[in-house]
């Protein structure tokens, strides 16, 4: 994981003095733990995941929050400041911080959004095919998010058949036992393929 992390580093800044790593894929498909080990791996890097962005009502028609709340305070170089929505009390939360760090990192399904692109440094996606990332996250949530999950899965096919986010990606993710494989996607330049594992370990690069 830190080869990737020192990759990332590397980058120039894309959104104010920020180099903001989009993580995008399929709901249930990982993105949420694998942005929580690269995070580790980045000095504990803020992530902002888009859970907290989206509601109920609008499961995919949040970029507006989106920009006013985190994006235009980042190109400023100031502390973003956005509103969490709870989604069992169906309500925002108070104000939470966002640092303007060297690299923040963005997770949910549409952080590739064409709207978003602009501002970020790398996306990166996580190749798990839908079915079975919609099966591991019906399994995850269980029985009384059933009638949610129905329209989710409809609201997604609808969103990335609009807007998809994989012909974007420059760095594919697969899940593997011992960790992950990083390769470069359809928008990525050719470069070296990365197998990171689990824990803190050296990497293997190849």
């Amino acid at each position: 994981m830190h080869a990737l992390a020192t990759r990332l580093r590397r980058l120039p800044a894309s959104c104010g003095p920020v180099r903001l790593i989009g993580i995008d894929g399929h709901a249930g498909s990982g993105k949420t733990t694998f942005a929580g080990r690269l995070a580790a791996a980045l000095d504990d890097a803020p992530v902002l995941h888009l859970d907290d962005i989206a509601t109920h009502e609008e499961l995919f028609d949040w970029t507006g929050r989106l920009l006013t709340q985190v994006i235009e305070p980042f190109g400023r170089g100031e502390t973003a400041r956005y509103l969490p929505y709870d989604w069992r009390a169906r309500s925002f939360g108070a104000p939470r911080p966002l640092p303007p760090a060297p690299v923040v990192l963005v997770e949910g399904v549409g952080a590739g959004r064409r709207a978003l692109r602009p501002y970020l440094a790398r996306l990166l996606w996580l190749e798990v095919p839908n079915e079975e990332a919609w099966t591991r996250g019906r399994s995850r949530d269980g029985e009384e998010q059933r009638e949610f999950w129905a329209g989710w899965v409809a609201a997604e096919r609808r969103h990335f058949a609009e807007d998809p986010s994989r012909p974007y990606a420059d760095l594919l993710v697969r899940q593997r036992p011992e960790g992950y494989e990083v390769l470069p996607g359809p928008a990525g330049t050719s470069g070296s393929t990365l197998f990171l594992t689990h824990g803190n370990g050296p990497s293997a690069v190849c």
